[in-house]
């Protein structure tokens, strides 16, 4: 399925595939706020998350350069990812995907530490009171600020909402928020509107057009709409378009 799902003022879904769609233009979007697969075995139901990780890193490179095409020239992009992972073998992600983005032309910024307060508190225990072999979990996300040629926005309306408050405490390289609820939206894995909402009112103007080419339950396409931004989503899973047009429609009125 290739096509417009819905589409409303400020809020479009599309359900296609990130790879293989053409209804982005090139040099469209402002900003891209997005949570891609991290191969942990989710059931997406439409994507393979279990992937082996040279194929997970091929698919990270195919849709991180499809993006870059549809930025604006001082286009940005928030990408939220995992710091690392141990399931099936330790891999650390997150400085694998910088270096993918940038050997495919985007530039680095800086990283933004998500402190999740609700992340699972276990631990694999690994060898217990032993120094033999004890695992480490780090209770934290990333948030990678890329950009595609300038980091000196130029385009766009020039207006900015986000209050004296706001930016100071966001530009603050930590930022502590609880993540979202599995059961509550009905997806296997959601990202807090909140999320989002701070990406797009510290990395963008009013009227701005926002992406995430992993909508999944809609947080980004949400956050855009609730902050006078154009706001994009594709999924190529017609029951996550469904779920997130419905909140769409209640979470914006």
């Amino acid at each position: 399925m290739n096509k417009v799902y819905f589409q409303e003022e400020n809020a479009t879904i599309l359900c296609a595939d990130t790879l293989t769609t053409r209804l982005i233009e090139d040099n469209s979007i402002d900003l891209i706020v997005t949570s891609p697969p991290y191969n942990l075995d989710i059931d997406y139901k439409s994507h393979d998350d279990a992937k082996p990780y040279d194929e997970y890193l091929k698919f990270t490179k195919s849709w991180l350069r499809k993006c870059l095409k549809w930025l604006k020239k001082d286009g940005r992009m928030c990408l939220n990812i995992p710091l690392d992972k141990n399931k099936g073998g330790h891999q650390s992600v997150g400085a694998d995907l910088i270096e993918i983005a940038k050997s495919v032309g985007y530039k680095y910024h800086s990283t933004i530490i998500w402190n999740e307060g609700n992340i699972s508190k276990s631990s694999a225990w690994g060898s217990w009171m032993s120094a033999s072999c004890p695992y480490v979990i780090a209770p934290v996300e990333l948030i990678v600020l890329l950009y595609k040629d300038s980091w000196k926005k130029t385009s766009g309306t020039k207006k900015s909402d986000i209050t004296r408050d706001e930016f100071v405490a966001w530009t603050n390289g930590v930022w502590t928020f609880r993540g979202e609820s599995k059961r509550k939206i009905g997806h296997p894995a959601p990202f807090p509107v909140e999320l989002p909402k701070r990406c797009i009112k510290l990395f963008s103007f009013v009227e701005d057009t926002i992406l995430d080419p992993f909508m999944g339950s809609g947080s980004t396409v949400i956050a855009a709409k609730q902050n006078n931004r154009k706001g994009i989503g594709i999924d190529k899973d017609l029951e996550y378009c469904e779920l997130a047009m419905h909140r769409v429609l209640k979470e914006t009125k």
